[in-house]
């Protein structure tokens, strides 16, 4: 049996594309390196820049209960973590009450996603017969409805 050759193996021959492009551009002018500092710098300006005018257009264009939605929404996130994190570090002895606390969780997480969508005033084309009493309606008839079966599912 053959061996098997290796790409490191093999000549490297220049294709034509590469060869004719080559053979245009002249030997004599090299372009000079970017020197690395300067671009990872600019470059994370830029990044603090877009940040910025994102966190800036967030407070300046979003209404106040949307506001208060993206906060229970963090919150819900936070404590979805530290379950989690518990259920690592001390064990999931009661694995019903882990699973049935984590699932309340982002169960809550999905019905507030829910209704952040449809109380947004660009998605009223999206649900023209929701008004946002009825969402919140909606929200809290689903959210007891969950944790009646998270509490039952407790044992």
């Amino acid at each position: 049996m053959a061996p098997k050759k290796n790409a490191r193996d093999r000549p490297t021959t220049p294709t034509p594309a590469v060869a004719a492009a080559q053979d245009a551009a002249p030997a004599a002018s090299s372009p000079a390196p970017a020197p690395a500092a300067k671009t990872s710098t600019k470059g994370r300006a830029n990044w603090d820049e877009v940040m910025l005018n994102i966190y800036q257009y967030y407070m300046k264009e979003t209404p106040q209960r949307t506001k208060l939605i993206d906060v229970f929404l963090s919150f819900l996130v936070v404590v979805a973590a530290l379950q989690f994190l518990y259920c690592v570090l001390a064990g999931n002895y009661p694995f019903n009450a882990f699973l049935s606390g984590f699932c309340a969780t982002v169960g809550q997480f999905v019905l507030t996603v829910s209704l952040r969508i449809q109380t947004t005033a660009v998605n009223k084309s999206d649900f023209p017969s929701v008004s946002p009493e009825r969402a919140f309606a909606d929200f809290v008839v689903c959210s007891l409805i969950l944790h009646f079966f998270c509490v039952n599912f407790i044992n």
